[in-house]
């Protein structure tokens, strides 16, 4: 892969789903092994300083979380994904499991997109934000690879957006799915770097 190179001011990334029912140890979806992947791809450290990188350099940092009502109403349930998350009673609003954890939690000038979906774009003004910010790089970061984070980079290149997902700053249940997500189903719809390489490619222009 070539060096990659980004223009800061035309950059956002996305902290994606990084909530304590999604990746910490007494989530709702703990026994998925999900926090323990989290905790090997140390991804709440990497994600943190690719953050505050992205904010030093001028980019913008955008946090996605999932969130829904007591009682999940309106969530359809036309996936087994969505009904895990309504028999949980996972990520509801003003609840633990629906914060972010620990370390990532919006800074001033960060901004703050709620959605019901895996993919972030989905009747979201995620596309709204960034067209309006000059955006044309998005960095993704977040959980679970292979499901919202695919689907959100998969939509951001439909959309026009040059995507490119950081390998360390994912996570999902275990590795044999991060590498599915990361070796197959993105290689043709995304760049792909670690945190350390993303945050030394701002300010470096336009790839």
């Amino acid at each position: 892969m070539a060096t990659l190179k980004l223009d800061a001011h035309t950059t956002a990334m996305i902290i994606q789903d990084l909530q304590n029912d999604v990746i910490i140890e007494g989530g709702a979806f703990a026994s998925s092994g999900a926090p323990a992947h989290a905790k090997k791809q140390n991804i709440v450290a990497n994600v943190a300083a690719l953050a505050a990188a992205m904010r030093r350099a001028g980019g913008r940092v955008i946090h996605v979380h999932y969130i829904v009502e007591p009682g999940a109403p309106g969530l359809k349930l036309n996936a087994p994904l969505f009904q895990g998350i309504r028999d949980g009673n996972a990520v509801v609003r003003g609840s633990w499991g629906a914060a972010p954890v620990a370390g990532l939690e919006p800074q001033p000038g960060d901004n703050v997109v709620e959605k019901m979906r895996m993919n972030a774009f989905h009747g979201t003004n995620l596309d709204t934000l960034l067209r309006g910010f000059g955006i044309e790089t998005v960095v993704v970061t977040g959980a679970w690879t292979n499901f919202s984070i695919e689907h959100t980079a998969r939509h951001g290149a439909d959309a026009g957006y040059r995507m490119v997902v950081a390998t360390d700053g994912t996570s999902t249940i275990d590795d044999e799915w991060q590498k599915a997500a990361l070796n197959f189903a993105l290689v043709q719809i995304a760049e792909r770097a670690s945190c350390e390489e993303i945050a030394d490619a701002l300010g470096q222009g336009k790839g």
